[in-house]
């Protein structure tokens, strides 16, 4: 549920719609960058649960690659993940007050509509959704299962309704019903070349597996049921993806989401609405605020355990490894956690364009993703005795047989994200995201090196800290 509730949200919602606008010429090669984006995904989750396998502590990522390559390339992984999950995290909040404004609309509830369409309302929302799940997370993580379970049942109830939908009618209907002929653009799918642009962002939806590692000890049995999670959880969530977006590209023309998608923001839930009846677009549209909320308690709890890990090994200021008396959970991880997020709903308020956050996540995550890839290949050597606790891809045959693609299509990927932003000249330089990202890295690697000179002047041995895993 961590999984599922971390993955499902703007990524299917949103976000291969808005494709449109982002990688003009996408047209109807959606489903094809979709199968792209899955590979790389499949083999980064695979690199997830043999590492989780091994080393089932909080912090997930941090400590997977800070003991198979050393503290710094552990910290530079870990940091980039938590990064490009907080700025997901205020886009994702920052998105949520148009949903419910959308469910407004749909009841035809028109006092809430104006009140939640004014911009001061949306920013405070935003925030508030943040700090109400910091609470949830908190009070611990029966608190955030108890939340986060019924979210999950509900938003695949309404998602099987926009599926239903979808299949239902076709691009003819919708045209002949809605007059909306004169909305459709006659271009044509644009050349192969923007499918691999469109692969990175839509990558960004598989994002999300890797919350399921960074509560390490605090599941059952984490050996087994951690690396287990993270292959069903990407299974799973990858046909559901399939199967919605194909459902909606089967009613809703292509082109016409193309030109709707210049025109404003676009939804799911919004496309489907004209086929149906008031009642069912209220539970479509208010499953598509459902499948946003449900995002935040999972990963919230995913960021702040990275910060523990930090901080517990020293690499950060140790009073963020503080643990609440009563509730037992990193208090000070998740308000520091909440911070960065807040900032990026306020930089995107400010921007005026939630697809900057995106783009940092998509960067972050694939640098973060490929280290966890290199580990996998290295640490065989660099740490034996973590590397025979390993349960998924025991043998280094198969840790090579996935290591290498995994290495290579992520690198890809990489390479073509960062190109396609930094070639964009029409952007001021701070909407770039690459150079915001550089710019928090570099901030995090200040605090980085005065962290690590103080343990060094103490005479702490950090690579010796990081050739054990932590306690539990």
């Amino acid at each position: 549920m961590a999984g599922i509730g971390s993955m499902i949200g703007a990524g299917i919602n949103i976000v291969p719609f808005a494709l449109q606008r982002t990688v003009p010429g996408i047209g109807d090669q959606v489903l094809v960058a979709y199968l792209l984006a899955a590979i790389p995904a499949v083999l980064a989750a695979l690199c997830y649960a043999a590492l989780g396998s091994a080393m089932p502590r909080a912090g997930g990522s941090y400590v997977y690659a800070s003991r198979a390559l050393g503290p710094l390339p552990g910290f530079i992984a870990s940091f980039s993940q938590w990064v490009g999950l907080c700025m997901a995290i205020g886009v994702v909040a920052y998105l949520i007050p148009p949903f419910v404004r959308d469910v407004a609309r749909a009841g035809q509830w028109d006092a809430l509509v104006t009140w939640l369409d004014t911009p001061s309302i949306r920013l405070a929302l935003a925030i508030a959704l943040v700090w109400g799940f910091v609470y949830v997370n908190v009070r611990g993580v029966t608190s955030v299962t108890r939340t986060l379970v019924p979210l999950v049942i509900l938003m695949f109830l309404s998602a099987g309704v926009v599926i239903v939908v979808g299949f239902s009618h076709s691009p003819a209907e919708y045209i002949a019903q809605h007059s909306l002929s004169r909305t459709l653009r006659p271009e044509s799918t644009g050349s192969w070349s923007v499918i691999p642009p469109a692969a990175a962002i839509l990558f960004s939806s598989f994002i999300g597996f890797d919350a399921i590692a960074q509560a390490g000890g605090e599941a059952r049995d984490p050996e087994r049921t951690i690396p287990l999670a993270v292959l069903l959880t990407l299974v799973s969530v990858g046909l559901f993806y399939f199967i919605f977006t194909a459902a909606v590209y089967h009613a809703v023309p292509w082109s016409y989401v193309a030109y709707a998608a210049t025109q404003g923001d676009v939804t799911a839930p919004g496309l489907l609405a004209p086929l149906v009846s008031p009642t069912l677009a209220v539970i479509m549209v208010a499953g598509g605020a459902i499948a946003l909320i449900k995002d935040l308690p999972g990963m919230i709890l995913g960021v702040s355990r990275l910060c523990f890990a930090w901080a517990d090994d020293g690499v950060f200021p140790t009073q963020i490894s503080r643990i609440h008396p009563q509730h037992r959970t990193p208090h000070i991880a998740l308000i520091v956690s909440a911070l960065l997020a807040t900032a990026s709903i306020i930089g995107g308020h400010l921007a005026d364009d939630f697809f900057v956050g995106v783009d940092i996540l998509v960067t972050a995550m694939l640098v973060n993703f490929l280290v966890m890839a290199i580990a996998v290949l290295v640490i065989h050597r660099t740490n034996p005795a973590l590397s025979s606790r390993m349960r998924v891809l025991q043998g280094q045959t198969a840790r090579t047989a996935i290591g290498i693609p995994a290495v290579l299509l992520l690198s890809a990927l990489l390479i073509v994200q960062l190109w396609r932003d930094l070639t964009n000249t029409a952007m001021a330089w701070y909407l770039h995201p690459t150079l915001v990202w550089i710019a928090v890295m570099a901030i995090g690697l200040l605090i980085y090196r005065r962290e690590t000179n103080a343990l060094r002047r103490r005479g702490v041995d950090l690579r010796a800290i990081t050739r054990m895993l932590p306690a539990e």
